[in-house]
C-alpha cells in the first residue's frame, strides 16, 4: 500500500489553527468595512468584471465569482488531497478507523438538514437545507487547539477526520443538489480531461505539471457545464499520485505547496469578500424566521445531537470504540465545535439563494450560530476537564 509521510498533516493542522485566528480577523475587517462609508466601494469592487472572452473562450467574470469559483477551487483541491491522504493512510484508511468519523459526520449532516427542513418546508428558503450541514475545519480545530492538554490528543485527530468526512459529504451535496442546468457537451469534454489525468496516474507519471495544466482545462469545462467549478479541484486531487516508498510523493508536494496559500491568502480573501454584511434592524427579526431558526437550531443544536447520536449508535453496534482517553462528554463538546459552519456554510448559502436578502440573512445567522457553537463547545470542554481533575 502507498505510504504517505505524516508531516504534511502536522503542517496542515498547525496552519489550520493559525488560519482560524486570521479568518476571524478578516471577518471583523469585512464587517467594519460593510458598515462604514466604504461599504458601497467594496461592493462595486467585488462586482467589477475582469478576464477575457472571444467566440470560443468565455473567461470574463466578476471579482466575486473569480473568488468563489476560482480561488475556492484551489481550496477544494486541498480538501480533496486531505481526503485522499486520509483514505490511504489516516483516520479513513480502514473500515475500523473510518467507521466512527463517518458515522459522526453522517449524523452531523442529516440531523441539521432535517431540522432546517422542519422549519423551512414549503417556504421560499427551503433550498437552503445544505447550509447547516457544513463544518469549518479551521475554526473548529483552532478553538480545540486553545484547549491544549485539557482535551485528549485523540479527540483532535477525531475532529479532523470528522471534518474531512464532513467536507466529503458537502462536496457530494454541492455536486448533486446545487447544480444548475447541465451542459452535457462541456461535461463530455471534462470527462475526457479527467480520463487523461487518470491515465497519467495509471502509467506512473509523477511530474505535477502534467496534472496542473489539464486541471485548468478541467476547471474550465466543469465551470461551463453547470456543475459548480469547485468540484474540479476535488476531482483533480483524486488523480494526484502517491508513492509506495518513503520518498515524498507528488500528493505531498502539492499539498505542501498550497496549504499555506490556501490558509493565509485564499480563505482570508473569501472571508473578506463574503462576510461584508451590512447590519439592518430587520436581520434581528430574521433570526425568528424559518431561515434563521433552521440555521441556528441546525448548527447549534443539530450538529452536537447528530454527531453524538450516530457515534453512540456506531459504538453500541460494536463497529468501533471511543477515541482513546475520551468519554461521551468529550464527544458532545466536539459536536458543539462541529457546529461552527462559518466559511463552508456561507459558501453553501451563496449557492442556495439568488436573492441577496436571503444570502445576507443566511450569512448573519451562520455567523451568530457559529459564535454560539464555538463558545458553547469551548466552555463545555473546559468544564469537562475541570470536573474530571477536581475528583
Amino acid at each position: 500500500m502507498p505510504k504517505i509521510i505524516l508531516k504534511p498533516f502536522r503542517d496542515f493542522l498547525h496552519s489550520e489553527q493559525i488560519g482560524g485566528v486570521i479568518l476571524l480577523f478578516c471577518v471583523l475587517i469585512s464587517l467594519l468595512i460593510a458598515n462604514s462609508n466604504f461599504g458601497d466601494k467594496l461592493e462595486n469592487l467585488l462586482s467589477y468584471e475582469m478576464g477575457f472572452r472571444n467566440d470560443h473562450v468565455q473567461l470574463h467574470h466578476s471579482i466575486s465569482l473569480w473568488i468563489n469559483d476560482g480561488l475556492m477551487a484551489i481550496f477544494f483541491l486541498l480538501v480533496g488531497l486531505e481526503i485522499k491522504r486520509e483514505m490511504i493512510e489516516g483516520e479513513l484508511s480502514s473500515i475500523k478507523k473510518a467507521t466512527m468519523p463517518l458515522f459522526a459526520a453522517l449524523g452531523g449532516m442529516l440531523i441539521p438538514a432535517g431540522i432546517f427542513v422542519l422549519f423551512n418546508q414549503h417556504t421560499p428558503t427551503s433550498g437552503g437545507w445544505g447550509i447547516p450541514m457544513a463544518t469549518d475545519i479551521a475554526f473548529a480545530l483552532g478553538i480545540m487547539s486553545l484547549l491544549g492538554k485539557r482535551v485528549p490528543p485523540s479527540l483532535i485527530v477525531f475532529l479532523a477526520a470528522l471534518a474531512i468526512a464532513d467536507d466529503l459529504g458537502a462536496i457530494l451535496v454541492i455536486a448533486i443538489f446545487y447544480t444548475n442546468q447541465l451542459h452535457w457537451d462541456q461535461l463530455f469534454y471534462a470527462a475526457w480531461v479527467l480520463a487523461l489525468l487518470l491515465s497519467f496516474n495509471f502509467f506512473g507519471v509523477k511530474k505535477l505539471i502534467f496534472y496542473i495544466v489539464p486541471g485548468l482545462f478541467l476547471w474550465y469545462f466543469i465551470h461551463h457545464s453547470g456543475v459548480h467549478a469547485t468540484i474540479a479541484g476535488v476531482l483533480l486531487a483524486l488523480t494526484i499520485p502517491t508513492n509506495a516508498n518513503k520518498i515524498t510523493s507528488p500528493l505531498e508536494k502539492l499539498e505542501h505547496m498550497i496549504v499555506r496559500p490556501v490558509t493565509f491568502l485564499i480563505m482570508p480573501i473569501f472571508a473578506l469578500a463574503n462576510t461584508n454584511i451590512r447590519f439592518e434592524s430587520k436581520m434581528v427579526d430574521g433570526l425568528t424566521s424559518p431561515l434563521g431558526l433552521g440555521i441556528l437550531f441546525g448548527l447549534a443544536l443539530g450538529k452536537p445531537l447528530g454527531i453524538t447520536l450516530f457515534s453512540w449508535i456506531s459504538v453500541k453496534l460494536g463497529l468501533c470504540t471511543l477515541p482513546s482517553k475520551s468519554n461521551w462528554k468529550h464527544i458532545i463538546g466536539l459536536g458543539m465545535l462541529a457546529g461552527i459552519g462559518f466559511t463552508m456554510s456561507i459558501f453553501v448559502s451563496l449557492l442556495s439563494f439568488n436573492d441577496v436578502a436571503y444570502q445576507n440573512g443566511a450569512k448573519f445567522c451562520v455567523l451568530l450560530a457559529s459564535l454560539i457553537a464555538g463558545l458553547c463547545g469551548y466552555i463545555f470542554l473546559q468544564l469537562v476537564h475541570k470536573k474530571k481533575h477536581s475528583r
